[in-house]
């Protein structure tokens, strides 16, 4: 199985290459489960977040409370989506060099949608100009909706394109799953700016996307859609990082392109038992758990199949577990460093899942730490992922650069990223920002069509 899994990872497509990774990957799995700010900047210590501004224990070899670790994440995120975008285009590189001065020009659009609503919170803590960000903002959507959306098709973009042009990529596909993180960070700035244009700009933008189209005849959602081999065999049919596709989808605001509600029950929901611990899903990587969540909140609520929010806390809580099983085999896996997701290694992108044994599929542990992992999980075990973010931080000099954590990086092999990835440094903040203030969930909770797709699928207290 991992050999057939395989694919070969070349430089120069990194991205693409990755993206078909995790995409193949995740069908697969279904089928399993069947069966500082650095520099002349300076370094911001303040921060103004709830509910998290108590030090952790001593020791962690990190001087600041949580909440100015959270504030120092949160700024160097945003100094990657400000400083890796066209300026003109508002287009967002899918990597960087960590360090900066990076000269590739390949954006992704889910890399666009992070940015687009760190750039709601980089305008709620002042980090730019009001102005500077509006117009940024203004620039961003005006490309997507005249230039991108209208070269896609059926209003669904192509996931890689070059920053400049807007022209596709890679021969990237048209993606349903990128298009959707593109739009919640269209409609967060929707709902977050008072700006006429903004609003007009991304109302036409979600408007545009017929979801009924890449429902291909089936009752599940097509992955994508190429030019040359039309719509892309396998479909977001189990549990993942899906929900906000599918919310999107049922409450699409032009009613001939929305899915009907009943596609919200054809998906499946696998569960896994795992030391005591029982949730959906299970082998596939912790991102899953994290990237719906990051917009849509699911605190509170629960529908016919279960509450998502206290699934995700017991999937981390599990994958913390899954970590420290591996001790043995890894001697930096501890309670102080733990948590691997789809990332980069030292020998090329790896969509690293887990717990069971059914995570052989993904592809070999190897002691590897990607702190998105335990980033991107703030909101659901703070205590324990704001310690590992912490020991980091304050023992692992080498694994914080210009735009945050770096990637990914193995203490065992003395291996340091030279990279961020874009889709890595937005959970990051995103959550972290979640986890302080509640902010992009309270705005982009605002946004009628998350309120009525939510009800219309049957969310209720719980």
């Amino acid at each position: 199985m991992p050999n057939e899994m395989s694919f070969p990872l070349h430089k120069e497509r990194k991205g693409i290459t990755r993206d078909l990774h995790r995409r193949e990957l995740l069908t697969r799995l279904a089928k399993v489960a069947g069966a500082t700010w650095l520099g002349g900047l300076g370094l911001f210590l303040s921060g103004c977040g709830g509910g998290s501004s108590s030090p952790s224990p001593f020791g962690d070899g990190y001087p600041g409370t949580d909440d100015q670790l959270l504030e120092e994440v949160e700024k160097a995120g945003f100094l990657f989506f400000w400083e890796q975008a066209d300026p003109t285009t508002g287009q967002i590189k899918d990597r960087a060099f960590a360090a900066g001065n990076d000269t590739r020009t390949v954006s992704s659009i889910a890399s666009t949608g992070f940015g687009l609503t760190v750039l709601c919170i980089g305008d709620h803590r002042g980090y730019q100009p009001h102005s500077a960000i509006v117009s940024r903002v203004q620039a961003t959507l005006r490309f997507l909706a005249n230039t991108m959306q209208p070269s896609g098709n059926n209003g669904f973009f192509f996931h890689f394109v070059d920053m400049t042009t807007g022209a596709r990529a890679f021969n990237s596909e048209v993606s349903s799953i990128d298009t959707a993180i593109l739009l919640c960070g269209v409609l967060a700035c929707r709902q977050y700016f008072t700006d006429a244009t903004i609003h007009n700009l991304a109302t036409q933008i979600y408007s545009n996307v017929n979801f009924n189209w890449m429902l291909n005849g089936g009752t599940t959602l097509s992955m994508g859609w190429t030019p040359e081999s039309g719509f892309l065999t396998a479909r977001w049919d189990h549990y993942s990082e899906l929900m906000m596709l599918y919310l999107l989808a049922i409450a699409a605001p032009n009613p001939a392109f929305a899915i009907p509600p009943s596609s919200w029950s054809a998906w499946t929901r696998p569960v896994i038992q795992y030391q005591g611990l029982s949730y959906i899903s299970g082998s596939d990587p912790l991102f899953v758990h994290q990237y719906s969540h990051a917009w849509f909140d699911f605190r509170n609520k629960k529908d016919s199949f279960g509450n998502y929010f206290q699934n995700s806390i017991t999937a981390t809580q599990a994958h913390r577990l899954f970590c420290l099983s591996l001790s043995n085999q890894f001697s930096d896996y501890s309670p102080d460093l733990w948590g691997v997701t789809a990332s980069d290694s030292k020998n090329g992108y790896v969509a690293w899942g887990g717990p069971s044994s059914q995570g052989g599929v993904i592809g070999p542990v190897d002691g590897t730490i990607v702190p998105c992992a335990t980033a991107g999980s703030l909101p659901f075990d703070f205590r324990d992922t704001i310690h590992v973010l912490r020991w980091v931080r304050g023992h692992y000099l080498q694994a914080w650069q210009r735009y945050g954590y770096v990637d990914a990086f193995n203490p065992l092999t003395n291996w340091y990223d030279t990279d961020v990835i874009g889709i890595d440094v937005g959970i990051s903040a995103l959550m972290a920002e979640n986890q302080r203030t509640q902010l992009v969930w309270n705005t982009f909770m605002t946004n009628p069509e998350a309120q009525s797709a939510m009800q219309i699928v049957g969310f209720a207290p719980g």
